[in-house]
């Protein structure tokens, strides 16, 4: 399995790569797999030559070859403007420009870093129409990390659960079997996928 985490934070040390990281751990915690990780600082000249001549350096070019071939992504960037940064969306409009399809039925769980709570919703106006559009599965499950979150209660109990409905995702772990509930009645209650399971051929 590979996964390649996207990292658009511009600062040394950044919360944006920590977040990734972190994420990226989890997702791979038990499993044998490949973690690559694309710093979009390191690319930024590069991806402003590839729209001014049309081709890709050699460092852009090598990022583009992994999230195309990658089994899973975690995207994370920080907020600028209550939207992604327009490096991170730069990067994904050329990776896309050549192939259309590139991020087509790809499992991606989005991220985002901030210095205030209140833009929390970026993950769900902005990151996931944007993936939604490029036709990736995205997670349910997105993180976004204001800096009073780290070290706080919540934050690692949000990142075990997108980085494992992520793994699942990529086919790392396996889903747990949907097991029947006992509603307050004593009666069996079957969910609603496992019946329509029942019923193919």
């Amino acid at each position: 399995m590979k996964l390649v985490v996207v990292s658009a934070g511009l600062s040394v040390p950044s919360s944006t790569r920590l977040l990734g990281d972190r994420l990226a751990a989890a997702a791979v915690r038990g499993t044998v797999a490949d973690v690559q990780v694309v710093e979009l600082r390191d690319l930024a000249v590069e991806i402003a030559h590839n729209f001014t001549n049309g081709f890709p350096g050699p460092g852009l070019s090598d990022a583009i070859d992994a999230v195309t071939s990658a089994d899973g992504l975690i995207v994370v960037t920080p907020v600028f403007s209550a939207s992604y940064s327009g490096l991170f969306k730069s990067f994904f409009d050329v990776l896309t420009v050549g192939d259309k399809d590139a991020l087509a039925g790809k499992p991606v769980l989005i991220a985002a870093t901030g210095g205030t709570g209140r833009h929390s919703l970026v993950l769900e106006h902005a990151l996931r129409p944007l993936f939604a559009y490029l036709r990736a599965v995205v997670v349910p499950t997105g993180v976004y990390a204001a800096s009073e979150d780290w070290g706080a209660e919540g934050l690692a109990e949000r990142i075990e659960r997108a980085a494992g409905e992520l793994a699942r995702l990529m086919g790392a772990v396996p889903a747990a079997a949907a097991a029947p509930v006992r509603a307050g009645g004593g009666f069996e209650v079957i969910p609603f996928e496992q019946q329509l399971g029942a019923l193919r051929p």
